[in-house]
């Protein structure tokens, strides 16, 4: 008989955010249910960019037609579940008003930051850099770890509890694969990039190849 000790625990996936100086992890996030689907979409960086020239295009672009100017610029979009009802054994005084206020704080600075924007406007600073967010990873497995940004977090909340906490929500997000033609040389998230179109590699050496035969080319091209 299988015991249920046995049976292995299923991995998580989630989002780590790390120091880009020292690589230590400053929170991880991991998603209470893995998402049943995800949407991935690459596009290519082409360089002869403007689409397809017909019989018209220059000499220039059909020089250009098999070249690329970097990694494909990739995008993730999956479906995340909350619910504080599926986890009794964990004490929710705030429902999941903390795991949403987890997630949200990646899109937003923190209010120190822009506190200290403001000082430095009021002291006449004439040009305020952007301010710049840890470093985020989005992990789907071993195989899948990868530097990201959200471009798209969209929360449905469907049940409250007395105190109006949200007990219940349902998370539309979206994300960018930050590549090396995103991140400055040597920094970390580049190499973490790197490292995950190695993984990429290595997966497409171990896939079976085929023969021109299965296609109606046994005489060859």
């Amino acid at each position: 008989m299988t015991r249920y000790a046995d049976i292995p625990k299923p991995i998580r996936s989630g989002i780590v955010v790390v120091d880009p100086e020292r690589g230590t992890p400053q929170r991880i996030i991991v998603l209470q249910f893995n998402p049943d689907t995800l949407e991935r979409s690459l596009a290519p960086q082409s360089a002869g960019g403007g689409g397809d020239a017909g019989g018209g295009g220059s000499g220039g672009d059909r020089n250009e037609a098999l070249r690329l100017k970097g990694p494909a610029e990739e995008s993730w979009k999956f479906t995340a579940e909350i619910d504080a009802t599926d986890q009794f054994e964990v004490a929710a005084p705030d429902g999941i008003h903390p795991q949403l206020a987890a997630l949200e704080m990646l899109v937003h600075p923190t209010s120190a930051q822009l506190r200290e924007a403001s000082r430095r406007t009021q002291k006449g600073t004439i040009e305020i850099s952007p301010i710049e967010m840890p470093l985020t990873l989005f992990t789907w497995g071993s195989k899948r770890v990868m530097p990201v940004r959200l471009t798209e977090l969209s929360i449905n909340e469907s049940a409250f509890d007395v105190d109006l906490n949200p007990i219940r929500a349902s998370l539309s997000i979206g994300m960018k694969v930050l590549s090396v033609s995103d991140l400055p040389a040597g920094h970390r998230g580049a190499d973490l990039y790197l490292a995950h179109l190695a993984q990429k590699e290595r997966l497409a050496a171990a896939a079976r190849g085929g023969q021109l035969a299965e296609l109606g080319l046994g005489r060859g091209l």
